[in-house]
């Protein structure tokens, strides 16, 4: 396999997680019976560039299915974070009804929802059909396809060149990154921003935050990786945001080279602080295989311990990274006797792999619960609060990256 990035061959493994199903492929009880299928679930570190990145065994079609069940706005702090950006860059770019927004990857309409107050024309790019499908009861206009440089000609034939482009955590998503930016630099005015956020690398390695692995998830970036990848579709990073969200992120402004825009020094900052944490250094990136073996360990005794005490564990919100970890450790529904969550699009499903059922949140108030396992730990202090009712009957919470805490 060569770089997606720098086309560089590939042969640093970095982490192995084994074999496991797609984490977004939930099951009808129907499917259950029969065969599941797995993959191997690698990383691999690229020593030009940087870019550390999955090993190849899918199309994204076959991933991102028109039932993908992932929906942004079950989260309330997402929600937070999706207006404060709007509202900040509406200000700062004075957008206004002559300017066109397009974020790529809409999903639900969680972000764009917000710049219609505005009176901005938005337009998204969302190709999973249930999530594009609420972004349209929203009163917003999707384009229900991937995309890349022929949808962006499209685009701009039949409504003009973006303001603002906007593609928060769908970078990492992308098979052919540099389809993907170029047909983001084609779109942008030629004095348009492009802002892009995603999960940082330094934050997943010093974090060891293994979880956010999966098959859906093809590149963590560093910001210098990220420099090289836009530089190479004509852009310019001019300026970077260091975030809390998913654990750690950046979000990256970039415009043509062409306007010749200064460069912030956040830029550099950020590029120094990889250099000093050894991203450009696979076996200082390799330290993951340890944090995800000892974060697997953990969670097997907690699990091996609830069993002895007879207490009944569930787990709260039905996320790819859980699948991840749930997967790793071999957890089944003989372990952690059901998954509740917010998205009607889950429940009533069964987790990938370990086939553990996926209910209401009413069930925690039901079954009561000792311990409840939040597999979105990203969330951890937004989840505590709105289920603070587990607490009641003496119920726990518990996460597992990157070790055990009860709580």
């Amino acid at each position: 396999m060569n770089c997606r990035n720098c086309r560089t061959g590939l042969l640093n493994v970095v982490l192995d997680l084994g074999r496991a199903p797609p984490s977004n492929a939930y099951l009808s009880a129907e499917s259950l019976s029969r065969p599941e299928p797995s993959y191997p679930l690698r990383l691999l570190h690229c020593g030009i560039c940087g870019l550390v990145q999955t090993e190849d065994f899918h199309r994204s079609e076959d991933l991102f299915v028109p039932d993908y069940a992932y929906l942004s706005s079950t989260s309330s702090s997402w929600l937070q974070h999706a207006r404060s950006y709007a509202d900040a860059m509406c200000t700062r770019l004075a957008l206004g009804p002559g300017d066109l927004v397009v974020e790529l990857a809409a999903n639900d309409g969680y972000l764009l929802q917000y710049f219609m107050p505005h009176g901005v024309p938005c337009l998204g790019v969302e190709p999973t059909a249930a999530a594009a499908a609420l972004a349209e009861g929203k009163g917003l206009r999707i384009l229900r396809e991937f995309f890349g440089v022929a949808l962006s000609r499209r685009i701009v034939a039949e409504h003009g060149r973006a303001r603002l482009v906007v593609a928060n955590n769908v970078l990492a998503h992308v098979p052919d990154v540099h389809d993907f930016v170029g047909g983001i630099a084609q779109l942008l005015q030629p004095d348009g921003v492009c802002t892009v956020e995603f999960h940082h690398l330094q934050s997943l390695v010093a974090g060891g935050q293994f979880d956010t692995v999966y098959h859906e998830h093809y590149s963590y970036f560093s910001l210098e990786a990220a420099i090289s990848l836009f530089a190479a579709n004509g852009l310019q990073v001019v300026e970077v945001e260091q975030l809390p969200t998913h654990g750690g992120s950046l979000r990256v402004y970039a415009k043509h080279k062409s306007a010749s825009s200064p460069v912030d020094p956040s830029v550099k900052r950020v590029v120094d602080d990889e250099c000093a944490a050894g991203l450009r250094d696979g076996a200082r990136v390799a330290v993951l295989q340890a944090a995800a073996e000892r974060a697997r360990d953990g969670l097997r005794e907690f699990l091996s311990n609830a069993k002895r005490q007879g207490a009944l564990v569930a787990a709260y919100g039905a996320a790819a990274k859980g699948n991840t970890l749930l997967n790793f450790a071999g957890t089944t529904a003989a372990d952690v006797a059901f998954v509740c969550d917010a998205a009607q699009t889950k429940q009533g499903r069964y987790l990938p792999g370990s086939h553990i059922p996926i209910l209401s949140p009413k069930a925690l108030v039901e079954r009561k619960p000792e311990y409840v396992l939040l597999l979105p730990w990203n969330l951890r202090r937004e989840l505590e609060g709105e289920l603070a009712f587990v607490r009641g009957w003496g119920g726990r919470f518990v996460t597992a990256v990157p070790s055990i805490a009860i709580n």
